[in-house]
């Protein structure tokens, strides 16, 4: 039996107090599931546990064992929270919290008892019953507040209203909203993303809501908006504090209209999208400033959900590093492990740059160190956070280097022979060999001269448009 709602499980042999239980459930509106205990051991293992609120054990007639009873109870992934109707003296006090059992509630059962009770096992069980969806893998994490985001889509994802989701830049932001739409039933409509902040503002009228042919200079056909795009499915617009004044009133009269016209049209277009507003700026202190309105606040701020910065969910990083070295390694990009102590150094780091930032160091490790074992020693120094455990292993292979010219970890698999590079036996790709020793170079440039492009060129000898080029083409994102 699949449950829906708010849902109680009354068990108990005394007839009376188990009808004056269910009024009082019901007086709440709880969906409630009663039953004597022999009827409950018969019929009662249909009933889809993970869906309670909680639990009224009364007396038992049967020489039953609560601790058995408790076992079945919490066998379903979550300790089910529970309350005692009569005593049952096989179980101390002291065993309570561990069983899961709240305390004992006491005749006469008035409204305020029972809506603390409801309280308390809502406390106690996560404040949302139902079943752990599926389809959340991409937002990768255990720690609670990750938990707590994933709560927050479950009970919102069916609902058609209006997201915004806060937190700073490279949080995930997007992704969140991606298993939104996902969860959401518009699921099998378009997921249309628009970066506010990456649009001209003069741009961003006919890119929200297209133009017909001839509206302005330039417009020689007509053009479907991201609105129309997305028509059946969720809008995703992010950084929406980046969205100027003069578009954000005619935003606001799409959302509250729900319908729209093309630039230069005159013909009216229902908006069926959801929108899923995204930020990492204090739009609160905004509308203080003049900057946003706040009343479009209002219109996209229905269901707020923040996504917590990486550097307070560091329990999380062992699990984003296995998925995100898993995705480099089905993209082909190259895989890798990490020596222990590499992991605590990245344990140490900030992360500024959250989990973006995070990417692109495991994207970068991958192409220097395909099929490798990354240490502290092979990490950029930035990341570096603790001393080399073993340096003397880095020791040995400078001398079989001096020795014999045995190539770095990492470094291209060549040798120097009378002052040329000697090609290997077996060959290389050419080309692909370049490409990754130019990423190297780019990378190792920007590192070293803190993220600016300009000085980096300089290191290069290049020019500032030409490493921006290579850095676009190599998919290298600045810090």
């Amino acid at each position: 039996m699949h449950l829906s709602g708010l849902h109680i499980l009354i068990i108990d042999d005394d007839a009376e107090r188990r009808a004056e239980l269910h009024r009082c459930c019901r007086f709440l509106e709880l969906e409630c599931h009663v039953f004597d205990f022999v009827t409950w051991l018969q019929q009662g293992k249909g009933i889809e546990l993970g869906g309670m609120v909680g639990v009224l054990l009364g007396e038992s007639s049967l020489p039953i064992s609560l601790d058995k009873l408790i076992a079945d109870f919490d066998s379903h992934g979550r300790i089910l929270p529970k309350m005692l109707v009569c005593d049952w003296h096989e179980l101390s006090p002291e065993r309570f919290a561990q069983a899961g059992i709240l305390g004992r509630l006491a005749p006469p059962f008035t409204y305020s008892e029972m809506l603390d009770l409801l309280h308390r096992c809502y406390v106690f069980g996560g404040a949302v019953p139902g079943e752990e969806v599926a389809g959340l893998d991409e937002l990768v994490g255990q720690s609670a507040s990750i938990r707590e985001v994933k709560r927050l889509i479950v009970q919102v994802a069916p609902r058609d209203i209006n997201v915004m989701i806060t937190g700073e830049s490279g949080t995930g932001k997007e992704v969140v909203a991606r298993c939104l739409h996902q969860q959401s039933e518009r699921c099998g409509g378009p997921f249309v993303p628009v970066n506010c902040g990456a649009i001209p503002g003069e741009l961003l009228e006919s890119e929200l809501f297209g133009h017909e042919k001839g509206a302005f200079t330039g417009a020689i056909s007509s053009r479907a908006g991201r609105f129309e795009l997305a028509r059946g499915g969720t809008l995703f617009l992010d950084e929406i504090g980046d969205m100027p004044l003069p578009m954000q009133v005619k935003l606001l009269r799409v959302l509250q209209e729900r319908t729209f016209e093309r630039v230069g049209g005159t013909r009216t277009i229902d908006a069926d999208v959801r929108v899923i507003a995204a930020t990492h700026k204090n739009l609160e202190a905004m509308i203080e400033a003049g900057t946003f309105r706040e009343d479009l606040y209002y219109r996209l701020n229905v269901f707020p959900i923040e996504m917590p910065p990486l550097r307070e969910r560091l329990d999380d990083l062992p699990l984003l590093v296995s998925a995100l070295v898993e995705r480099l390694k089905a993209q082909g990009v190259g895989s890798y492990r990490f020596h222990p102590s590499a992991m605590e150094s990245l344990l140490r780091h900030s992360w500024a740059g959250n989990v973006r930032e995070l990417a692109n160091l495991l994207e970068r490790l991958a192409i220097i160190y395909p099929g490798g074992v990354v240490g502290v020693s092979e990490l950029p120094p930035k990341f570096r956070h603790l001393e080399e455990p073993d340096p003397s292993r880095y020791e040995a292979l400078e001398g079989a280097q001096a020795a014999g010219g045995v190539p770095a970890a990492g470094a291209p698999a060549l040798s120097a022979g009378g002052g040329d590079v000697v090609l290997p036996e077996q060959g290389i790709e050419l080309k692909a060999f370049l490409e990754k020793l130019e990423q190297s170079l780019i990378n190792q440039a920007l590192e070293r001269c803190g993220n600016v492009v300009a000085r980096a060129a300089d290191e290069l000898g290049i020019r500032r448009t030409t490493l921006v080029e290579k850095m676009r083409k190599y998919g290298i994102a600045r810090q």
